[in-house]
């Protein structure tokens, strides 16, 4: 079997972030290796701009980082996905926008199933994800960030195809879908999603104060919450 000069054993999940409305300088901070995480904030969002912490980062946390595979523990093939600096600092290219030499892109583009990542049974990632990191890597690959609750947290419009679905893709689906979905669940279909948040564990499983869900990942924000608190009081609509 052919391997490169790292494997990764997991990885798997997003579409374009209906809770990005997001705002860029499209080349802010290249990366400094004596500087090597300086997150550059941009403010509102713009949504022609992919963001590395908004974006890219839960992709890489959600499918990537769990028990046995390329989290700061585990550390499969030396690999660490869990921060910019550990992705640029153990997969060699890592931001590069030449797709032969960068190793992340070889990975999960590789047609072999012995080499590509995520492996079986896992799904390859979605064309709408490959495209975020392809446009990530072509703004420069910057550690950057946008706030996504500027101006305020308006929850009189969320809605399932703008927020709650992009959002599941992003931090859930990782782990909750394939063939051999975390604990059983798959968070695939409007009617997946509707039976955890109307029976109460979606929103439980987020707000918990340990092992919360995005396992592994960042507690969601408290206007995130305040959404899908808000999309659940409405009947859990698909609108």
């Amino acid at each position: 079997m052919r391997r490169y000069t790292f494997q990764f054993l997991c990885l798997a999940s997003f579409s374009i972030l209906g809770f990005l409305a997001c705002k860029h300088d499209p080349f802010l901070q290249p990366f400094d290796p004596n500087n090597p995480d300086p997150t550059t904030n941009t403010g509102v969002c713009n949504p022609d701009s992919v963001y590395f912490q908004n974006q890219i980062l839960p992709i890489l946390v959600s499918n990537c980082t769990e028990s046995g595979c390329h989290n700061a523990q585990d550390h499969q093939e030396g690999i660490v996905l869990d921060s910019y600096q550990s992705l640029v600092s153990t997969v060699e290219n890592a931001t590069q926008n030449d797709w032969n030499e960068n190793k992340l892109m070889r990975a999960l583009l590789e047609n072999d199933l012995d080499d590509r990542m995520p492996p079986p049974p896992k799904s390859a990632l979605p064309p709408a994800q490959i495209d975020l990191l392809k446009i990530w890597l072509a703004q420069g690959a910057q550690n950057n960030a946008c706030d996504e609750n500027f101006g305020g947290c308006d929850v009189s419009t969320v809605k399932f195809s703008t927020f709650i679905m992009p959002l599941v893709q992003v931090k859930c689906q990782g782990c909750h879908s394939g063939n051999n979905p975390q604990g059983n669940l798959k968070l695939v279909t409007y009617s997946d999603i509707k039976t955890v948040a109307s029976n109460g564990k979606l929103y439980a499983s987020l707000t918990r104060t340990s092992n919360w869900m995005p396992n592994g990942g960042a507690k969601l924000d408290d206007c995130s919450l305040q959404k899908i608190q808000a999309w659940i009081g409405e009947g859990a609509l698909e609108n």
